[in-house]
């Protein structure tokens, strides 16, 4: 499976460059995240010395995504929000809530074939440095190994800690996707084997987008608006994808918060943090502009 010149071999490994990093094959997209996200950790140069012990964590929850041999994130395991604790059960058969999810099915089902579901089909790939580039044109400024290398680095490390931050709620509830439900396809179906055996509450993808475009905005407080934006309709994309329900996308915002929120409270983020700032200050004052195609991105996303 190839995410953007990364490629993950028949045996899971993950594959780049002259090297080889063993993983264990995933059974989730947000795990999946996790081990491209290792790439961009590994590829970006993250000093070791800031790397934080989890051992302990892992062996008294080992999961399949500890036996996947990750690099830290920021944060040791416990010290995670606790996404079973802070989120609402997902809604059940016939309330209310359930059916605002089904209507925002039904609206977002209008949109297959447009340009907007189009993007929420670009947005589905979780990976790097495909990720990076769906959120440069927000930053107004590449976001790459090159151009960006302590940006690239810290997204690359934190998106390990939200990505695990929903598996809690996920591996509790094991929330049945719309698409499975309704036994119709997504806008992505390489990763329908997959998903269908992913909790869908919360969606990680919509922690994945939150999140970082939170940082980004603190990072960018210029561009704060459109990254958020961006954050938001990141999430939203795996509505009108069929891959995941309303509140599925609502409850990922709340827990992405709640991890960053935490990140902020550990002295190598904000270090990095500050690295980034600098970086950020640079590339802007250097005139740096995205490679993406930014008013084609604009326009797929001006679809209400």
């Amino acid at each position: 499976m190839k995410h953007r010149g990364i490629a993950l071999s028949s045996d899971g490994a993950m594959l780049f460059g002259s090297g080889k990093v063993s993983i264990m094959r995933h059974d989730g997209i947000v795990k999946g995240a996790l081990a491209l996200a290792a790439v961009a950790l590994l590829n970006g140069g993250v000093n070791s010395a800031c790397a934080q012990d989890q051992s302990a964590a892992s062996a008294a929850n080992p999961t399949a995504v500890d036996k996947m041999k990750l690099p830290p994130g920021y944060l040791a395991r416990e010290a995670l929000p606790d996404s079973l604790a802070l989120l609402p059960p997902p809604p059940t058969k016939g309330s209310a809530a359930m059916k605002r999810d089904e209507e925002a099915r039904k609206a977002a089902r209008k949109l297959r074939g447009t340009p907007r579901y189009a993007r929420a089909t670009s947005d589905a790939v979780i990976g790097f440095p495909q990720i990076p580039d769906d959120f440069a044109c927000a930053m107004g400024l590449p976001i790459a190994k090159d151009a960006t290398p302590k940006l690239y680095a810290l997204m690359g490390r934190m998106l390990i800690d939200v990505g695990l931050s929903t598996y809690g709620a996920k591996n509790k509830y094991q929330r049945t996707r719309p698409f499975v439900v309704h036994k119709e396809a997504t806008c992505y179906p390489k990763d329908e084997a997959l998903l269908r055996n992913d909790g869908s509450y919360p969606s990680g993808h919509s922690a994945i987008g939150w999140g970082l475009a939170l940082v980004l905005a603190e990072l960018n407080p210029d561009n704060a608006n459109a990254l958020l934006q961006r954050g938001r309709d990141f999430g939203q994309s795996r509505v009108v994808c069929d891959a995941h329900w309303q509140s599925d996308v609502e409850a990922g915002r709340a827990i992405a918060s709640a991890t960053v929120a935490r990140l902020h409270g550990d002295a190598a983020f904000r270090a990095d943090m500050d690295a980034a700032r600098g970086e950020v200050a640079a590339a802007k004052q250097a005139g740096a502009k995205p490679a993406t195609d930014c008013a084609a991105e604009a326009a797929s996303l001006a679809t209400p």
